[in-house]
């Protein structure tokens, strides 16, 4: 491959990277530029699945990213892939947000349970198991989805999922919907989250499932049009499962491990983050490469190109320090600034491509160019769940005014 003139979004001598992470994350933006960028307007216009793109991560080892040595894969670490993740985004958000449903997969079995709490017979059935789903990745390029939404507030951690999964002989029968399930009709997988509710017992959170079902299970089914105001080449259309079964070993993480992450290891949840990240950079490079074409002269853009610089550095700061710091049990004071990195992200990725339509004009909304998709694709991400922006405010206020546990009363 030709060398790629970008510089990277974190340089590795500013950022204290070694070795073996820059030269990873040059290779995973040098295979961004020069394939994903130039089929990136395509996916977008028809809200088609990035296969082409797929291939391409499985040939260079990509799919297995975050999965350990031991099990043949590249063994990267949560902030390395993050770090990659936002290159690929910069080129094509929807390659990016779909390739973190299945990277989040990996790492959630795999460094993050590791960080949990289970009974050594548990644990051991654990790491069988995954050792199965790894495979499945390295050997034949297994593509692993998330769907996570239901239209409901079972996202942000409030209720129980409402896809129920039965207990019944040799494993489960899960019935449920999932909304916006990103890699529908494309993944062989879908890593779907649902309630394990026995005949007599009430749902709860804590007995939250993650369960890998086949996508050519009996019962799975695609359904509904995907026709969104951005990442359209995400295909989110609706998982429907009636009464699917599925195995024993299809669980991804023993019951209600789930549970005890999303209170333990809540940076879990940064990794949507990362695509946002490098839409950010990509409208910062989008104004700088056509200003310099002829209209840099002018000192309200020399302006606006400051301001956009400063908004850029800002954030990848404080990206960067929450990132770094992501472990389980953080302490309160990172609990807060992960939420104020994923709030900063989202909203000013879109104020980047906001500030870069105003200063470039009208010719850089043309659908020949990116600037309009990389709009587009970035006011998505305030939407995300589980922490939206509304989200984000609610707990950053609510963390800083009170103690755990404490009330008015």
């Amino acid at each position: 491959m030709a060398d790629v003139t970008d510089a990277p979004i974190f340089d590795p001598i500013a950022f204290r990277l070694d070795g073996e992470q820059a030269d990873l994350i040059a290779r995973v933006r040098q295979l961004a530029a020069e394939r994903f960028a130039p089929r990136a307007a395509q996916h977008d216009r028809e809200a088609s699945f990035p296969t082409e793109n797929y291939r391409d991560l499985r040939a260079a080892g990509l799919l297995a990213i975050c999965i350990p040595r031991a099990h043949g894969g590249l063994g990267a670490d949560y902030r390395t892939y993050a770090l990659a993740a936002a290159e690929i985004a910069r080129y094509c958000g929807a390659t990016a947000l779909t390739w973190n449903m299945h990277v989040g997969s990996t790492l959630w079995a795999g460094a993050l349970a590791d960080d949990l709490d289970m009974d050594a017979s548990t644990r051991a059935e654990h790491a069988r198991r995954r050792a199965l789903h790894f495979r499945r990745i390295v050997a034949d390029g297994a593509i692993y989805a998330q769907p996570f939404s239901e239209g409901n507030a079972s996202a942000v951690g409030s209720i129980p999922f409402g896809t129920v999964a039965t207990p019944v002989d040799g494993g489960w029968r899960v019935t449920g919907r999932k909304v916006f399930a990103s890699l529908s009709g494309h993944a062989a997988y879908y890593g779907v989250l649902c309630t394990e509710v026995a005949a007599d017992a009430r749902a709860s959170r804590r007995n939250t499932a993650y369960l890998a079902i086949p996508a050519n299970a009996a019962g799975v089914s695609v359904t509904g049009e995907w026709d969104p105001l951005g990442m359209r080449g995400t295909v989110s259309r609706t998982l429907e499962f009636a009464n699917v079964f599925a195995e024993h070993d299809a669980a991804l993480m023993p019951r209600g491990l789930y549970f005890q992450s999303a209170l333990r290891w809540p940076h879990m949840f940064l990794l949507l983050t990362p695509t946002y990240l490098g839409l950010a950079q990509a409208a910062y490079d989008f104004t700088v490469s056509y200003l310099r074409r002829g209209r840099r002269g002018s000192v309200v853009k020399q302006l606006v190109v400051a301001e956009m610089r400063i908004k850029l550095e800002q954030t990848k700061a404080l990206w960067f320090q929450a990132i770094s710091e992501a472990h389980v049990d953080p302490t309160p004071e990172q609990r807060l600034r992960a939420y104020a990195a994923q709030f900063t992200t989202m909203e000013t990725a879109n104020d980047l491509a906001r500030l870069a339509i105003r200063t470039c004009g009208g010719h850089s909304m043309l659908r020949s160019l990116p600037l309009e998709r990389i709009y587009r694709d970035s006011r998505c991400g305030s939407l995300m769940a589980p922490w939206t922006a509304e989200v984000c405010l609610e707990r950053i206020g609510h963390g800083a005014l009170y103690n755990e546990g404490e009330t008015d009363t």
